[in-house]
């Protein structure tokens, strides 16, 4: 990337690793129950396309996500690729027995850095979350399994604003000390700035060299690409989104199409654009994409999907009455 605007930027990667969670945080978000199959044909898509790394469901209560009343199934059915792993959220300690009697690769467990948050998502605390974070640990390790803690409202929380750098630090080290393989600073509201995860990014990788750390993108300020690129000169080793920018927290207020997740395939386009590799094809990705809209009813709110590709436009002919002239 020498002479470029890649490698003007310090610290950009020549590769970057992309995390599709449109199956848990997107479906999250989605009203009807979408069937097990449905879910395993995007699954399939999404691996052929290039992904290695797919958050596939949640070991909510089916009761309170009734959308996961099969995630025991779907783990059980995912096919099994070399190099692709499989990941499940748990929302307690509850849902990281049942992901640890299955095949599933890594349980996440969310541990929200604000108490509002913790209170509303999961009707607990931060510390009685990180208590039980302690023992999901025990019981991924004890099951072969990887720990990976989603420390939520790390920069911004809604009801309280700014989060307080010294509340995030007390849970980032309270998951390092609770043994943690790897976690992520999330972007719950989508209301951060790049500086955030920048600075957050690098603080945490500086402090924890050698811990994987990854970010986790909404897209309500339009600027999880901006976000994205922030979190990865920062040394961020993977960066997650969601097919079609399908997902977010809908309880928030705001229009629908600002409260999904970073959409993949922006990122794509962006990140091949700059010369940085993802193993991913965008082609393909987009097949994925618009299958998933298809199944789900919720259209695609990225750029990709509303605007088109470049392929697309380079190939598309002028038509037969004069363009209006803008």
């Amino acid at each position: 990337m020498a002479d470029s605007f890649a490698s003007a930027i310090d610290g950009l990667p020549t590769r970057a690793n992309l995390v599709d969670v449109g199956l848990r945080d997107g479906l999250q978000a989605v009203t009807s129950v979408v069937p097990t199959d449905a879910k395993l044909e995007i699954l399939h898509g999404l691996v052929d396309a290039g992904v290695t790394t797919v958050e596939i469901t949640s070991f909510a209560h089916p009761r309170v996500l009734p959308q996961f009343a099969d995630a025991a199934d779907v783990v059980a059915q995912a096919p099994r690729r070399p190099g692709v792993r499989y990941r499940a959220l748990v929302p307690n300690l509850l849902g990281a027995l049942r992901a640890c009697d299955t095949a599933i690769d890594e349980v996440v467990m969310v541990v929200p850095v604000d108490p509002g948050m913790a209170a509303k998502n999961q009707n607990s605390t931060p510390d009685r979350l990180l208590t039980e974070f302690d023992s999901a640990v025990e019981l991924a390790h004890a099951a072969g399994k990887t720990a990976v803690a989603a420390v939520a409202t790390a920069f911004f929380a809604p009801c309280r604003g700014v989060v307080p750098e010294s509340d995030l630090a007390r849970v980032v080290q309270r998951v390092v000390d609770g043994g943690a393989d790897a976690l992520y600073l999330a972007g719950t509201t989508g209301m951060e700035t790049p500086g955030e995860f920048f600075d957050g990014v690098r603080r945490y990788r500086a402090q924890h060299p050698g811990l994987p750390i990854g970010v986790h993108l909404h897209n309500r300020n339009g600027l999880s690409t901006v976000d994205a690129l922030a979190a990865l000169a920062a040394g961020a080793d993977w960066i997650e989104g969601s097919f079609g920018g399908l997902g977010g927290d809908l309880w928030f207020p705001g229009d629908d199409s600002v409260l999904g997740n970073a959409a993949v395939e922006d990122l794509l386009v962006l990140l091949h654009g700059l010369g940085i590799d993802t193993g991913i094809d965008e082609a393909r990705y987009g097949d994925v994409v618009a299958r998933a809209a298809e199944i789900t009813g919720v259209p695609a709110y990225s750029f990709v999907a509303r605007g088109g590709t470049r392929d697309a436009l380079a190939a598309a002919s002028w038509p037969d009455s004069p363009p209006v002239t803008r």
